[in-house]
């Protein structure tokens, strides 16, 4: 998809995976570092998924949609081709949940404030509502990034709990905040009484 905004938003596939996870290692070194809150459960000196979470993320791009483990992922790229954001869905880890997925999002540092992760949610929710049977959209953030639960809320998720000091990273305390979006209304199978 070609934006007027100057960038592109395309499928990451495995072809691509390398120079994605190359990305998210750019992203992660940013994690608490300045005036960008932290965002990931790493320490700043971790800018790398572990391994075992790299491989998921690439089995992941090649399961079916509703499988254990599945995942899809888009790449917004300038018109110079350099990634500058990145928006994924994937599978909850608990049964019973074909009908929800998990959010992941991230904008390089010098595009944020300018719209692209609006974009970006709004193109993964719009994949999810062509292409599967998802009905709802949860996501996990660090109650004290309000630039992201800013976001977030303006994009119609709505708060669901928080962890009070789930975290102890570097020293520091972070809490976490659930939040979650309808993507549409189905008739459920069962109620409860």
């Amino acid at each position: 998809m070609q934006s007027s905004n100057g960038f592109s938003i395309e499928p990451v596939d495995t072809s691509q995976f390398d120079e994605f996870l190359e990305y998210l290692g750019g992203q992660l070194s940013n994690n608490g570092k300045g005036d960008t809150p932290y965002f990931a459960p790493l320490a700043q000196g971790e800018s790398r998924l572990p391994p075992e979470k790299v491989a998921a993320f690439r089995e992941g791009l090649q399961l079916p949609v509703g499988s254990r483990g599945w995942r899809r992922a888009w790449a917004a790229r300038s018109s110079s081709r350099q990634l500058i954001g990145h928006v994924d869905l994937r599978s909850h880890r608990e049964n019973f949940t074909q009908h929800r997925c998990l959010l992941g999002i991230g904008v390089h540092r010098d595009h944020r404030r300018l719209g692209l992760g609006a974009i970006l949610m709004a193109h993964a929710e719009n994949w999810a509502l062509a292409n599967t049977a998802l009905e709802w959209i949860d996501l996990q953030v660090f109650s004290g990034n309000q630039p992201a639960v800013r976001l977030y809320l303006r994009s119609g998720f709505t708060k669901t709990g928080e962890v009070v000091e789930m975290f102890r990273i570097d020293g520091l305390s972070f809490s976490e905040t659930a939040m979650t979006k309808r993507l549409a209304t189905r008739r459920a199978c069962h109620t409860d009484s």
